[in-house]
């Protein structure tokens, strides 16, 4: 019966492995070796060296990701541009009911008037931006 609650106890630690890795290998390369090797290594934009020099050995399938930061950073701004967009109807939604609800429609008119040239003025700069857009993705996105 003692032997039967020694192996009940938990030991904590880590679960054992199903299958561990415990076969090491060792290889050298040379500098023009070794920089195209990490130049591989992060483009395949794997965390761990020994398992993507693992799928290198044994033909499995790497993808790599290239990432442009020009692109990247215009998407990013393009983004925060489209929130700042939605934030702007928010708010006009909210003028156009506040205008109505404390003055008279003379007044309410007017000011509707004024914001309607604001408006022009912001639909035209945002059929701007879309050609702009389109105009990037063909000239660098589309080409790769």
């Amino acid at each position: 019966m003692e032997q039967k609650k020694k192996t009940k106890q938990h030991k904590g630690g880590r679960n054992p492995k199903v299958n561990p890795s415990i076969h090491r290998h060792v290889f050298r390369l040379t500098d023009e070796e070794n920089a195209k090797l990490l130049s591989l290594f992060e483009a395949s934009g794997l965390s761990n060296k020994a398992k993507f020099i693992i799928s290198v050995l044994f033909d499995k399938e790497i993808k790599a990701v290239k990432m442009d930061k020009g692109t990247t950073d215009f998407y990013m701004r393009l983004t925060s541009l489209f929130g700042q967009f939605r934030a702007v109807g928010v708010n006009y939604n909210q003028v156009v009911k506040l205008l109505y609800s404390r003055f008279t429609e003379k007044k309410a008119a007017a000011f509707l008037y004024k914001l309607e040239k604001q408006t022009v003025e912001l639909a035209s700069l945002c059929k701007k931006i879309i050609e702009l857009t389109e105009e990037f993705n063909q000239n660098y996105l589309k080409n790769e």
